[in-house]
């Protein structure tokens, strides 16, 4: 197998520890309008690969007979996960972003706007190790601690580095989990949802360099493009309401003028990704996602945390813009996952025929029930 690691790495602004280059690595300046946005205090690394071998279609965990199944077709996508490996989901081109603690808060989120991506591995120049994970969610916390008024300035996020950051919230800080190229999506799969996180960065053990991120989105959307080859379950062909899956009950919503502050109060709260956001008839108008939230970074209006969701999206960047895509209870699992696939959302709102929310189902609803539950359950 030809090893997926970096091609060389982009020093944005000369970091005194590279996160454990590849030995053919060599640094590469940054773009000087990039340095100067930023400043010339700390640093975070971009990893990039491309033009690496194509992934082969023909290779020996491409197979499975379907008499693996013992009988059990409900079996037949988790042992697709188990018969591939987190490599095989890889693409041939990709970007990470890592940082190292000692960046700036501010300019690691500005970092993330930049590069538009949603979370970082982080290093620990120190500790000469990956010691977790920057995402937006710590962008709301900050925000939502230290958040008095729009007359007061939030002058944590210019002063605080990630590692000043992280000392203060230790108690909260979750484990760095991470997965070999080499172990399989089931383990994946696993590890996302038995971890709570929505990131996996997949670090190669021998090597220590990080070289992708697998999300729900990417891993079910990967078995996606094989379901048409594989046997189908018969819960594929049952309704949301007969399998009882997602948050049916207690959804949690807001409306257009419901202040900033208390949705981003609602998403830690709660510990939801997104609100659906209705009208006075309960109406599903619109979602407010915990992503919309990085916008107030790149337009740096978060001092002023008192504007309504209605005004905090006529910032919302269209291009990462997710629309509300909409399912019901009465359609069939296969359907569902058809349409939340080629939505490229993370999440369908479920309505009833007045177009009322009812509920909502998300990737890892999803990937628990198709995966992870016939698996565990056989």
């Amino acid at each position: 197998m030809v090893s997926k690691l970096p091609l060389f790495i982009m020093s944005l602004l000369r970091p005194k520890v590279s996160p454990r280059p590849h030995p053919s690595s060599e640094p590469k300046s940054a773009p000087p309008t990039m340095a100067q946005s930023l400043g010339n205090e700390h640093t975070h690394a971009m990893i990039y690969k491309s033009n690496l071998m194509k992934l082969s279609q023909d290779s020996d965990s491409d197979k499975m007979e379907i008499e693996d199944l013992e009988d059990n077709i409900d079996l037949a996508f988790g042992k697709f996960m188990r018969a591939h490996k987190c490599y095989d989901l890889i693409p041939t081109s990709a970007k990470l972003v890592i940082f190292d603690t000692q960046l700036n808060v501010k300019k690691a989120f500005f970092a993330l706007v930049y590069n538009g991506v949603r979370a970082a591995p982080l290093w620990d120049s120190k500790q000469q190790d990956y010691v977790g994970m920057l995402t937006i969610t710590d962008f709301i916390n900050i925000l939502k601690m230290y958040y008095k008024s729009p007359l007061v300035k939030i002058d944590e996020l210019e002063d605080h580095k990630i590692d000043t950051w992280r000392d203060l919230f230790k108690t909260q800080q979750k484990k760095f989990v991470c997965i070999d190229p080499d172990e399989s999506l089931f383990d994946a799969v696993k590890r996302l949802l038995e971890s709570h996180v929505h990131r996996l960065p997949v670090i190669e053990k021998a090597t220590g360099n990080a070289i992708y991120i697998l999300t729900h989105k990417r891993i079910l959307r990967y078995l996606y493009l094989y379901m048409k080859d594989l046997p189908s379950p018969g819960f594929m062909s049952q309704t949301l309401e007969e399998l009882n899956i997602g948050t049916l009950k207690n959804v949690i919503t807001a409306t257009k003028e419901t202040p900033l502050i208390k949705a981003l109060n609602l998403f830690v709260q709660h510990r939801i990704s997104a609100l659906p956001v209705t009208d006075n008839q309960g109406k599903i108008v619109d979602i407010y996602a915990k992503f919309d939230v990085i916008n107030l970074a790149a337009e740096k209006t978060y001092n002023n945390l008192d504007i309504t969701i209605e005004q905090a999206l006529l910032h919302r960047d269209q291009q990462g813009v997710e629309s509300v895509a909409r399912c019901m209870a009465t359609e069939t699992l296969k359907s569902v996952i058809e349409r939340i696939v080629k939505a490229e959302v993370h999440r369908l709102v479920i309505v009833n025929e007045k177009d009322t929310v009812t509920g909502v189902i998300s990737l890892s609803d999803i990937l628990k029930y198709i995966v992870l539950r016939p698996m565990e359950t056989h």
